[in-house]
Order: C-alpha cells, then sequence, then structure tokens
C-alpha cells in the first residue's frame, strides 16, 4: 500500500517559522514532522511514499530525497499553484497505482495504525475512504458542576463523547471522480461522499495524537512525542 502526504500548506499560523520552509518540515523536538511521519510510515510497512508539495518545495526535497536514507521510496507530485489539499491530491493521480491507498495531512503525529482504516474499507466494498478519528481534546480545562456547586475540576480532558477527524484516510482508487480541481477534501469530497453514505469511520481511542497548528502545538507534541523519536526507533529492530 502506497501513502500519500499531503505538505504543500503555508502553515501561516506558524510564522515566522514559516518563513523559510514548510510547515511540514517544522521541527518537533529537533525532527521535521515529514520525517516522523515516514518514520511512523515504515514502521507500519507503507514505503511507498508520495509527498505533495509547493510551498519552498525545495527545502523538502534537499531533505527528504530519495527517502532511501529513511528507509522508503519518495516520489513527488508538485502544485505549481496552491491547489488545496482535494486538488493536490487529484493532481498525484499519476503516481498512485493500486486500489487502495493512505493520505495524510502533512502537519500531524500520530502512532495509529493505518492498517486498521485498511481492513475497515475493504470489510465495506461500497464504501470509497475510511476516515480515522480520535477522541476530542478539550482546549480547556472543565467544571465538574452539581446543583450550582462546583464539585471538581478537570484539567483539558478528553471528552469521549465527540469525536473528530484525526487527517488521515485509507481510500480507493474510485476518489480521483470526487476531487475537486481547486479545493479542501474537507470541504468538498468528504461532505459529499457522507451525503451518499460512502465514507466509513474508524475510531482510534486509545493513540497518540497531536496536529501541529501553532507554536503550542509544536510544544506540547515535544512532551508527548519524545519516547517515540525516529532517532530512537532506529535502536529497535524493524
Amino acid at each position: 500500500m502506497k501513502a500519500v502526504i499531503l505538505a504543500g500548506g503555508f502553515g501561516k499560523r506558524l510564522k515566522p517559522l514559516t518563513d523559510d520552509r514548510p510547515k511540514p518540515m517544522i521541527e518537533v523536538g529537533g525532527i521535521p514532522i515529514l520525517v516522523w511521519q515516514i518514520d511512523w510510515l515504515r514502521r507500519h510497512n507503507i514505503k511507498e511514499v508520495i509527498i505533495c508539495i509547493g510551498y519552498l518545495k525545495g527545502s523538502v526535497i534537499d531533505h527528504i530525497g530519495s527517502g532511501q536514507k529513511f528507509g522508503v521510496s519518495v516520489g513527488y507530485s508538485v502544485e505549481e499553484e496552491p491547489l488545496g489539499t482535494g486538488g493536490a491530491l487529484r493532481n498525484a493521480r499519476s503516481l498512485i497505482s493500486g486500489d487502495k491507498f493512505v493520505v495524510m495531512n502533512g502537519d500531524i503525529l500520530t502512532d495509529l495504525d493505518p492498517w486498521l482504516l485498511h481492513k475497515d474499507l475493504s470489510n465495506h466494498p461500497d464504501a470509497v475512504g475510511s476516515i480515522a478519528t480520535v477522541p476530542l481534546r478539550s482546549p480547556y480545562g472543565i467544571i465538574e458542576i452539581n446543583d450550582g456547586r462546583a464539585r471538581g475540576f478537570r484539567e483539558k480532558p478528553t471528552l469521549t463523547d465527540f469525536w473528530i477527524n484525526a487527517g488521515v484516510y485509507c481510500v480507493t482508487d474510485t476518489i480521483f471522480d470526487k476531487l475537486p480541481v481547486k479545493g479542501n477534501l474537507e470541504a468538498t469530497t468528504l461532505p459529499e461522499l457522507a451525503n451518499e453514505n460512502k465514507i466509513l469511520v474508524t475510531k482510534y481511542s486509545d493513540v497518540q495524537w497531536r496536529s501541529i497548528d501553532t507554536h503550542k502545538d509544536i510544544e506540547e507534541a515535544q512532551k508527548e512525542f519524545s519516547k517515540y523519536t525516529p532517532e530512537n526507533r532506529k535502536k529497535e529492530p524493524s
């Protein structure tokens, strides 16, 4: 199974870090997000990776290269203008083979098992894709209230009644018929597939996951993923 990493965004909320590099090349614990992701894919025996690049694409190519030094094979799909996540995936069509493949946003760190998405999709031949979801983590502490009085405090709890898109998908090649020339998967393709009852949801209730959207996310990710660094994993058997 191949994987596509959508890595062409600007990362405006992470300025000035993104003035000289694209968002997926921001370092977490001294390691670029893309390297974290490639290591994660390799650990799950996904060794053919396509990276969709645009903004400051040279920095990605210079660092990642062919992927050989990371134990994978990397190809590139280049956006000459911003296409959005849906348009970027459509632009990579000629590089994708196989009836199912993984797609992921270029700004997340996780240890979830992508093959569970593949398994769910294989069990539902009428579906076009499956979305990885994780429980919503409250950005704020909450107060437990009873009869108008505070009974306790919970600092940034996980809200297990609510699930969010983790930015990792397994899809079939029929998704290309639904992709816009320009536009985002989340705003166009996924809602359309949901309306047609053709998109599955795979729940991951106990995994590490972090989207890198702000400077604070970088700090928190460094703490959460410190023991998962690719450098530590090189000491482990593949």
